[in-house]
């Protein structure tokens, strides 16, 4: 078995990667591995809090200690540090966005899986527009309709010539851009890992083929590397996105200048 993997060719990775077929027809719609990875990631979510926290102790045990020492985190290095007190009520929206991004991300180092769910445009579309809803109503229903626009495209300090265009960029960046660079950053830096973890494994398995076989040896030492790296970016990520979205609410928490 290891001398024909050790001799197929090499293949590439591309976009194909990303590309899977229904299983089983798509009858009731169209389940494929995708949305096994986002079933995986939705009940890994919900087991992690349950086993957690649905009896908690006043002597917690290891696992309760871990749930609610990153629940901590998340309240005191980003609602706190971002919003503050008064973001409390936010706090378990952004431990959601934190866990669910990080869990999803993580499945790039999963052995047999491989694949980040965040790395496919919809997943992370749709927690930056939920996002986006999210702000855009708080900004509204405490400063409304017309004093949010005036606060975001017309910030203090501006000289009078230049607010008209200062209040296009405002309103263009703030109302309409920021879902769309949410999503961005995080795929790009999923899609890249992918490839990247990809390169290096595959890599591996064709320099195994030749001589000398250092090569092959040095290419899965820093692919395994690479694999501690990605669990790097997938915690980071997760992490840079609950930040964005917390000062995004701080913003139109803000009051009026």
């Amino acid at each position: 078995m290891i001398s024909g993997l050790l001799g197929v060719a090499f293949e590439k990775p591309s976009t194909h990667d990303f590309v899977w077929s229904c299983w089983g027809g798509s009858g009731l719609g169209c389940f494929n591995f995708i949305m096994f990875l986002l079933v995986i990631s939705v009940g890994a979510f919900v087991l992690m809090f349950w086993t957690a926290f649905r009896k908690p102790q006043i002597v917690p045990g290891k696992w309760q200690v871990a749930m609610e020492t990153g629940v901590g985190f998340v309240r005191e290095q980003i609602v706190v540090q971002m919003i503050g007190p008064e973001g409390m009520g936010f706090l378990a929206f952004l431990t959601t966005i934190f866990f669910f991004i990080t869990l999803g991300n993580i499945l790039e180092v999963i052995p047999g899986i491989n694949f980040p769910l965040n790395s496919r445009l919809a997943f992370p579309l749709v927690m930056a527009l939920t996002v986006w809803v999210l702000y855009n109503y708080i900004g509204v229903r405490k400063h409304g309709f017309l004093g949010y626009l005036k606060m975001v495209m017309f910030p203090p300090g501006v000289p009078t010539a230049l607010k008209p265009f200062l209040a296009l960029i405002e309103f263009f960046s703030v109302v309409l851009v920021r879902p769309f660079t949410l999503t961005v950053r995080l795929t790009a830096n999923m899609i890249a890992g992918h490839f990247l973890l990809a390169t290096f494994f595959l890599g591996t398995i064709v320099l195994f083929t030749g001589t000398p076989y250092v090569l092959g040896v040095a290419s899965f030492a820093l692919g395994v590397l690479m694999v501690g790296f990605e669990i790097f970016v997938a915690v980071l990520q997760a992490f840079i996105f609950a930040v964005l979205t917390a000062s995004y609410i701080a913003g139109a928490m803000a009051s009026e200048h």
